[in-house]
């Protein structure tokens, strides 16, 4: 299997202004560059903006091909939050159980995940996935991912089979 190319687009208001640093996005990079062994293609952090976040996520998708994109920020009930009212609209197939999965799994850990409104799915051949802003949440959402991505991504690129190694690097 070829490289799988990821980007990392932080949705922050005040990281995109520089008031405190992107830690959910330097987790996700350590995450998918260590433990994945996958290529860090992008990196942005951006404003809770709609139009950006959108033109973020498509030349990504449409121009760069990415395989993976994970989102972090955006998801929460906050006015400012628009990060799955952006994604969602750009999806052609959305993965409903991936959201639902992150969901269930955040909420053995803590009852505020119920309000997390991330979203999941496809566009062209590219996975994108709102994850929460909050460290903490990024941590067990990749404990779980992790265990997923491998087989997600090879079925989008048409190589599943017996050949095909999906598990994590250890």
């Amino acid at each position: 299997m070829e490289t799988i190319r990821v980007g990392i687009l932080t949705i922050s208001d005040r990281a995109a202004q520089g008031i405190y640093p992107d830690e959910s996005g330097a987790i996700l990079q350590q995450r998918i560059a260590e433990q994945m062994g996958w290529t860090i293609a992008q990196y942005a952090v951006v404003p809770d903006e709609v139009e950006t976040i959108q033109r973020t996520l498509r030349v990504w998708c449409d121009e760069e091909g990415l395989d993976l994109i994970l989102t972090t920020g955006g998801t929460g009930l906050g006015p400012r939050d628009l990060t799955p009212e952006a994604t969602r609209p750009l999806l052609e197939r959305e993965a409903p159980g991936i959201a639902e999965a992150l969901r269930l799994h955040s909420l053995q850990q803590t009852p505020f995940a119920m309000l997390s409104r991330g979203v999941a799915g496809v566009r062209r051949r590219t996975l994108i996935i709102n994850l929460p802003g909050s460290p903490r949440a990024v941590r067990e959402a990749m404990d779980l991912l992790g265990r997923v991505l491998p087989h997600a991504i090879a079925v989008l690129r048409g190589e599943t089979g017996p050949a095909v190694d999906h598990t994590m690097r250890a």
